[in-house]
């Protein structure tokens, strides 16, 4: 019961994220005026500038997971014998 509670509580937590979404503007004064004029201008600066905030946004995830694959493959065990007791342990 209680995994079937958090469960249910991180699917409506997600939802609320998922659901209350607003726009932002995330940019300085100089980067969005530079942006607007040059979209007034038909230019494709804005398209770039997007590419650019993706690529800073995905680079720490990529550099991360390349950490934590090598981690994986370098120090997980293979092969290793366990030897466990058959008695009994008394804790008391």
């Amino acid at each position: 019961m209680k995994t079937g509670f958090r469960i249910l509580l991180f699917v409506f937590a997600l939802g609320l994220m998922v659901c209350s979404r607003q726009p932002v503007k995330a940019q300085c004064a100089q980067c969005a005026a530079t942006v607007e004029s040059n979209t007034e201008r038909g230019g494709n600066a804005a398209k770039g500038l997007n590419n650019g905030i993706l690529f800073l946004l995905g680079a720490p995830y990529l550099a991360a997971g390349v950490v934590g694959f090598i981690w994986y493959k370098k120090y997980r065990r293979k092969n290793v014998d366990i030897s466990v007791r058959k008695e009994k342990l008394h804790l008391n």
